[in-house]
């Protein structure tokens, strides 16, 4: 079983990136690759399809009604960006932009603060690099902003479900670690995203998609979000063998591979009651920052490049870099502090 879930982890990360046929198609490949995982560990029964077919019900509905929301204010919504972000300099708009998005997404959802990118960014004057560059570092934010409360992603509300802890929980725990993170990318973000085009040829990137391609991308995300279902429960006997009850400093690093699996079943795989204070913050630390490294890392990631067609390898030529970076540098503050 755990040679079968080794292969299946390989393919998942290494695929993506070197197989254009997968690329294409990441969304079929990882629903393939979940239900293999789901076989070989033998957890696939009636009560994981159910709730494989029930966990991207909301997540699709958000992204459906964002899309025609989208569709029908395109333009007024665009002109309102782009004054403001006229009216005061570039870079300051920049950065207020992701550090906001970032804070408020533990109140407003880390999927309807995605959605909100997406509308800004197709609405700025951008070049290629800084739309991915802003794509990413707002991600990034989004990621660990949402988890602040238990109402801002699924690994927030894991955890405090798991920990029987109280609203505010997490923002005692792990606020003084992911607020000057949030301004950090903010920061980043004002010096690495450019302006591009200019507005007058803001036009050419303003095509109204269909009502098809809406859909599409709707029906792509539900089929994601499955993949991911299948693919952490899959995976849970792999992180029962090998990942429980080991320090917190290699729990941290290891939980990298939450760059392609669903943080939220690691988090419900590793956060126990028993554990140390300490112990909680390095793991979700570790979680958090390596949800952004990579496109299936985080629901912000999955919706941002499903709808400006990133592909998975120029999220990892900047994704990765960045991600490594935090880690290192939260290892140290762990490590020390």
């Amino acid at each position: 079983m755990i040679l079968g879930l080794t292969i299946v982890l390989i393919l998942v990360l290494f695929l993506p990136f070197s197989v254009k046929l997968v690329e294409r198609n990441l969304e079929v490949f990882l629903f393939i690759m979940g239900v293999s995982a789901a076989i070989i560990s033998g957890v696939l029964d009636k009560q994981l399809i159910l709730k494989a077919l029930e966990d991207p019900i909301y997540i699709t509905l958000a992204v459906l009604v964002a899309g025609l929301l989208f569709r029908w204010f395109k333009e007024p919504m665009e002109k309102g960006i782009i004054g403001t972000s006229k009216a005061m300099p570039f870079g300051l708009f920049i950065a207020l932009f992701v550090i906001i998005l970032g804070l408020i997404s533990s109140i407003i959802t880390a999927i309807i603060a995605a959605i909100i990118l997406v509308a800004v960014v197709t609405a700025l004057p951008l070049d290629r690099k800084s739309e991915i560059r802003l794509v990413i570092l707002a991600c990034f934010s989004i990621g660990m902003g949402a988890a602040l409360t238990p109402i801002g992603e699924p690994l927030s509300t894991i955890t405090i479900s798991k920990l029987n802890a109280d609203f505010f929980y997490l923002i005692r725990l792990i606020a003084i670690d992911i607020i000057p993170a949030v301004i950090i990318f903010g920061i980043l973000a004002a010096v690495l995203v450019k302006q591009g085009i200019s507005d007058d040829s803001l036009a050419a990137n303003s095509t109204k998609e269909s009502y098809l391609e809406i859909i599409i991308r709707s029906l792509k995300i539900y089929l994601f979000v499955m993949a991911l279902t299948l693919l952490g429960a899959g995976f849970e006997p792999f992180i029962e063998k090998y990942l429980l009850g080991l320090s917190p400093l290699i729990l941290y690093w290891i939980n990298m591979i939450s760059a392609i699996l669903d943080n939220a079943t690691l988090a419900a795989a590793e956060v126990s009651v028993a554990m140390e204070p300490q112990t909680i913050k390095a793991i979700l630390l570790g979680l958090l920052i390596s949800g952004g490294m990579l496109i299936p890392g985080n629901i912000p990631n999955i919706i941002a490049a499903g709808k400006l067609k990133i592909t998975s390898l120029e999220w990892a030529r900047f994704g990765v870099p960045i991600g490594l970076i935090a880690m290192v540098t939260y290892f140290l503050i762990i490590l020390f502090f």
